[in-house]
């Protein structure tokens, strides 16, 4: 009885977060978007910088066919004979799948997050299940996609895209082949033409990446992703803008460059990031050496802590010392007068909460079956993109900046929360009721501010003319947790932005050095 009633609380809250999200969409939306028709192809792109290659030719590509071959006339056959009779469905995922693949599979990335954006529900004797990565699909199903796991994995998914285009864009350019409707003026072209190359396939290298990292990320969903990959891969011959062997190149090499990042992300130290009880009762334990009180879960029974141990994962913009170096200082003494003023000033906005405050605070609350605030960030940077209309390799660059961002403002942030294990103002203060739930993990520093910070300054890097739009939503971000009752205003609220913003700016400094500007 109790599990089915957690179950329904859950379904509650699901159902509450799709009905402010009615009011929470992100201007212009992705749903009806045209086709992906990039203002300039990037020709150039394989000379820019990679993250984990050693340079675009460490992977080798064959060169391919002639176009003049009975083996290339038999591919542009293959196009005419599906264009002969194509059906109403064939014809959607061409649309769908035209209005381009990073964009796409980012927001396949981001629904399978809140897909799994789910708390394990407690055993009867009071103890919580942990999910299992080699048993994925036993309860509680692997992953529980939190706000840590979430920003490692739009990092992970959007890196090895923007690799593997690189090293695509490298060989477009040295074999030159033509799209199948230069080579046959006569093939039915359901997408805009392009200058571009179309050996090997853009749209397959970024599906071909996509796959081996979702394979890792969400072991229990493979046919599903295999679905959609399958249907990619489908909807470029039926548009007539790759033929099989384009296809097959280039989701050959999407998959070998992954492998590169399947292998960093087995040895990250993110399989650790739970921790165990030893660890957790040492964080208390120090907390309570230096005279504070210690955090603990509000949850009843109480749930282990958020991945005390993810502050330790190996970061993509820096080093772990650079982790260590970006903690800010302590937060306020909890027996001092400083901390007594902030929980009163929590106390008091949750007592008397406005509509504007109750519409921000649930506007980017990014709780349970959501995407979570750093998938809220992919989802406002992909709405940005789209008017830009860049090259996918420029859209694979854009997302891996913002996500390489988000994953190390995780990591710090983590780091910070459980090195000084704060209190949340509600256990200060019993009186606090928050306006949403309320986070199992240590107050100090806001996540959401952190996230936000973070975000919000690489993006006014890429799109500058937008550059106070985002500062302002970080800011609106950061507010909401104290507006909520989350979080205190100035201590976690404040040094969040700034911590983050700090971490955004390595992202902009290697930005600034990629080739891509």
């Amino acid at each position: 009885m109790k599990k089915i009633l957690f179950f329904l609380i859950i379904i509650i809250e699901i159902a509450a977060t799709l009905f402010v999200a009615c009011n929470k969409e992100v201007e212009g939306r992705t749903d009806n978007i045209g086709a992906l028709s990039p203002s300039n192809i990037d020709l150039n792109a394989g000379t820019w910088k990679p993250i984990l290659l050693t340079g675009p030719t460490e992977f080798a590509v064959a060169a391919p066919a002639a176009t003049n071959t009975a083996d290339y006339i038999a591919q542009i056959n293959e196009i005419k004979t599906w264009q002969a009779d194509l059906t109403k469905d064939e014809k959607a995922i061409v649309k769908y799948w035209s209005a381009g693949a990073v964009l796409r599979w980012n927001e396949i990335l981001r629904d399978l997050v809140a897909k799994h954006n789910l708390p394990p529900y407690q055993n009867d004797d009071g103890t919580y299940p942990f999910p299992n990565a080699n048993n994925p699909l036993a309860y509680p199903q692997f992953p529980f996609a939190n706000p840590p796991y979430a920003a490692r994995a739009y990092a992970y998914v959007a890196a090895a895209q923007y690799d593997a285009l690189v090293a695509a864009w490298y060989y477009k350019k040295l074999y030159n082949r033509p799209a199948p409707y230069v080579v046959d003026a006569t093939l039915n072209v359901l997408i805009p033409k392009s200058d571009l190359p179309s050996y090997p396939s853009e749209d397959a290298v970024v599906e071909g990446a996509a796959v081996e990292m979702l394979k890792l990320l969400f072991p229990g969903d493979q046919d599903f992703i295999q679905q959609k990959a399958e249907e990619h891969k489908r909807a470029r011959i039926i548009a007539g803008a790759n033929v099989r062997s384009d296809i097959d190149a280039g989701e050959a090499l999407g998959k070998a460059v992954a492998q590169k990042f399947v292998i960093r992300a087995r040895g990250d130290r993110a399989g650790a990031a739970a921790g165990n009880q030893a660890q957790w009762t040492q964080m208390e334990t120090d907390a309570i050496a230096r005279g504070q009180i210690p955090w603990y879960s509000l949850e009843v029974p109480r749930r282990p802590p958020m991945l005390p141990l993810f502050g330790k994962v190996k970061p993509f913009l820096f080093d772990s010392l650079t982790v260590i170096a970006l903690r800010p200082g302590p937060p306020p003494s909890t027996s001092s007068d400083e901390m007594k003023n902030e929980t009163e000033e929590v106390f008091s906005q949750t007592s008397n909460p406005t509509r504007e405050n109750i519409r921000i605070c649930h506007f980017w609350s990014d709780g349970v079956g959501t995407y979570t605030p750093p998938g809220h960030w992919m989802a406002i940077a992909a709405e940005d993109f789209v008017k830009k209309n860049y090259s996918e390799v420029r859209w694979a660059r854009n997302m891996a900046l913002v996500a390489m961002a988000e994953m190390d403002a995780a990591i710090v942030c983590w780091d910070t929360k459980y090195y000084y294990f704060n209190p949340r103002p509600s256990q200060m203060n019993p009186a606090i009721k928050s306006l949403t739930g309320v986070p199992n993990f240590p107050s100090y520093i806001s996540g959401h501010s952190t996230f936000s910070g973070a975000a919000s300054t690489i993006l006014g890097h890429i799109i500058p003319e937008r550059a106070n739009a985002y500062v302002a939503m970080a800011e609106e971000a950061a507010r909401s947790r104290f507006v909520g009752g989350l979080h205190y205003n100035k201590s976690d609220c404040a040094v969040g932005l700034t911590v983050g913003k700090n971490v955004g700016n390595y992202a902009v400094q290697r930005a600034a050095t990629d080739g891509a500007e």
